[in-house]
């Protein structure tokens, strides 16, 4: 691994031409590739009067939608370019444009998804943003976007996705950051456009019963994993979790075996879990384990890019990722003079160094949303199905495999729920007197409006 030229901020080229083979190519990619078979929309006269009044000068629009998935953007695609013009047109309503949005994505997807897509998303209207640094470029070209463009604007306050279609992240503040400045830069310029956060949930479900395939997923990860899988007949959810509950435990039995003997990392000896325990939570110590586990790790990175630990293990992924990034694709002062053969060797083998450091850091991201709670509280197939897939992306991280292409299960619908709209207008004042609590009140808000919009999966 060598060093790189420096990640360039990606600025939206949005095309029309690619924005019309899009709106042709969608309802096939959704069919055959995320084997997305159906749609549902609530509150769909809600986002018509909102596009109505975006377009109508009377308003600016944020939309802010949950991110549990990958497919997510291609559901937002659907809802705006399919489900939202088919909308207006029964209700006698013309848009023009044509309804699509603009958005940030995260400039790491070029790197592992391909340059085409970094291409794709530009030309479709998106932005690039690193996440884990102040990257003017990027809040730039939102803020302008947001106060003048021609299309809403687009934001997962999420961050990331997080695999779980039942369980919200904690939000960024940054989402209700820029609704605020808008609000704030349409104020300062006289306009009386208002300002609008609109929320809209996403969730998955199978639209007939996916017990097999879930258990043939779960017989490969066991196999991967050192254990004898136990298949059967009989696809009781639990004894499924049984299984699941086998498959975690061994996992973490073999990450902490390679911390500890390996890379010397001062972890206890795991213990073993109680002979009657079905539960990793009531096993002796899950739940801490896992923590230290993955703190551990990081700490490990940390120390080698003479960082110090700060905020949630999420965090300090980003705060890693970043750092690594720095050292992979450093910036060099335009007057600087080319580096010598030796200089050049060394910044190459530091790229070696921060490439097999990064992997640990990779790990724990893809293993830290796994939680013994979550199939345990709800054992639907969807719950089953989110933990199984989340354990994939760990066992295809840790065997050194792309996680791209994720095992699809079932056809599934998309469930899209559209909330009232949040005015930040009338929160201005509040955000001149105290501008972080402003800025936490409406992340809140908007935290509870999202989960307010997950509904339970049914037990079958």
């Amino acid at each position: 691994m060598a060093t790189a030229p420096p990640l360039e901020f990606l600025p939206p080229r949005l095309d029309g031409r690619v924005l019309a083979l899009g709106r042709l190519v969608l309802p096939l990619w959704l069919r055959w590739r995320c084997r997305i078979a159906a749609v549902e929309v609530e509150g769909m006269a809600t986002l018509v009067e909102a596009m109505r009044s975006f377009q109508a000068g009377e308003s600016r629009l944020l939309l802010a939608f949950r991110h549990p998935s990958l497919d997510d953007p291609l559901s937002m695609a659907r809802l705006l370019w399919v489900e939202l013009a088919r909308a207006g047109r029964r209700q006698g309503l013309r848009f023009d444009p044509a309804p699509t949005g603009q958005f940030l994505f995260d400039r790491g997807i070029p790197l592992w998804a391909g340059p085409t897509m970094g291409w794709l998303f530009t030309h479709l209207g998106g932005a690039s943003i690193q996440r884990s640094k102040l990257d003017l470029p990027a809040l730039r070209t939102a803020r302008k976007l947001l106060l003048e463009g021609p299309h809403p604007f687009a934001l997962a306050p999420e961050g990331a996705t997080n695999g779980h279609n039942e369980r919200l992240s904690p939000l960024e503040p940054g989402t209700a950051q820029l609704a605020f400045w808008t609000a704030a830069d349409l104020a300062e310029a006289g306009r009386h456009e208002r300002m609008d956060l609109l929320p809209i949930g996403l969730q998955y479900s199978f639209i007939e019963p996916v017990w097999g395939p879930i258990e043939a997923l779960l017989c490969r990860l066991e196999e991967g994993a050192g254990l004898v899988p136990d298949p059967g007949h009989d696809l009781d959810p639990s004894r499924l979790h049984g299984r699941l509950v086998r498959l975690g435990e061994r996992m973490l039995e073999q990450m902490e075996a390679f911390y500890r003997e390996k890379v010397h990392l001062a972890l206890p000896e795991a213990c073993a879990p109680a002979a009657d325990s079905a539960d990793p939570e009531s096993a002796p110590g899950f739940g801490p384990r896992l923590q230290r586990l993955m703190d551990l790790a990081l700490r490990r990175v940390e120390q080698s890019f003479g960082m110090q630990p700060c905020g949630s293990l999420t965090d300090r992924c980003r705060r890693l990722e970043q750092a690594g990034w720095d050292r992979l694709y450093p910036a060099r002062p335009p007057d600087a003079e080319p580096p010598s053969p030796l200089a050049r060797a060394l910044a190459d083998r530091l790229a070696e160094e921060t490439g097999a450091q990064l992997w640990h850091m990779r790990v724990v991201e893809s293993f830290v949303a796994v939680s013994g709670s979550y199939v345990r509280e709800r054992p639907s197939q969807e719950r089953f199905a989110d933990t199984l897939l989340l354990l994939w992306d760990t066992q295809c991280r840790i065997q050194g495999q792309t996680a791209n292409q994720r095992p699809r299960l079932g056809q599934r619908k998309v469930r899209i729920s559209i909330d009232r709209p949040i005015g930040v207008d009338g929160r201005l004042a509040d955000y001149r007197r105290d501008r972080r609590r402003a800025v936490q009140a409406l992340t809140e808000e908007l935290q509870q409006r999202l989960e307010g919009l997950i509904v339970p999966s049914p037990l079958d």
